[in-house]
């Protein structure tokens, strides 16, 4: 079972390398990795040059905002499955691919599956100060903007051509809208594995302070009213109380 793995960068030459190495240090073979580069200015297509043998694909022009750039990759992928190791993060272990390929062919009626993950600092990469766990999710909490840790979730491709891929006019939650299509309005099967599956930095687009906050909240209101979910502000951030104990 082929696992294609996309990462997309854009001016990230000092921590790329690491990204790379997590992804190509995985155990399982059967792995096709691509890199999508939006013609970064600052030597990161160098570093990424250096392990171009053992890279499957890269891409390195101009996008429209990292969804496109996902979007580029998911269409350049051969393989069965789709997940994403974006650039700053790692995988937390070795195995990490080699459970979710045994993880889907154990369970051949799974469509998707998502698990945990642990924030780090830059300069604390191995000290988890948070912890986001996906067992708190269910479907009827998309109204509260709850959703599974999508730098986790690795589904069949078939699904992303059959029901679209990432929509490039949401600038910072089309995650949040392509899960709640994909689990809720398409009810795809999912499995839940119990374990920390990547280690992500601290200070993303959706973790960078009260702005980003409100932007979050403001497009997945959006989001949740296209799709005829009834939901409200009080809703949104009254999950941050349920998000409290990350950091325990």
């Amino acid at each position: 079972m082929k696992i294609s793995l996309i990462t997309v960068v854009y001016n990230r030459a000092a921590t790329i390398e690491r990204t790379i190495l997590s992804a190509l240090d995985q155990s399982y073979s059967d792995v096709e990795y691509i890199i999508v580069d939006g013609a970064s200015t600052d030597g990161t297509l160098d570093v990424i040059r250096k392990y171009e043998n053992r890279i499957s694909c890269i891409v390195s022009e101009k996008d429209n905002g990292v969804y496109d750039a996902i979007n580029k990759g998911i269409k350049a992928a051969t393989g069965s499955l789709i997940g994403i190791l974006h650039a700053d993060d790692r995988f937390a272990h070795k195995d990490v691919l080699a459970q979710i390929a045994e993880t889907f062919h154990n369970n051949p009626d799974t469509d998707c599956l998502f698990g945990d993950v642990g924030f780090v600092r830059s300069n604390e990469p191995d000290k988890i100060v948070r912890y986001f766990s996906s067992s708190i999710f269910k479907l009827n909490r998309f109204k509260l903007g709850i959703m599974p840790a999508h730098p986790t979730f690795y589904c069949y491709k078939k699904y992303f051509d059959q029901y679209g891929d990432y929509r490039t006019d949401l600038e910072i939650t089309s995650d949040f809208d392509l899960l709640l299509r994909f689990l809720y309005k398409h009810q795809l099967r999912y499995k839940y594995l119990s374990q920390i599956m990547v280690l992500m930095n601290l200070g993303g687009k959706s973790t960078s302070g009260i702005g980003s906050t409100i932007k979050i909240n403001k497009e997945n209101r959006k989001v949740l009213r296209e799709h005829g979910i009834k939901s409200s502000y009080f809703h949104l951030y009254s999950r941050y109380l349920i998000k409290i104990k990350e950091f325990f």
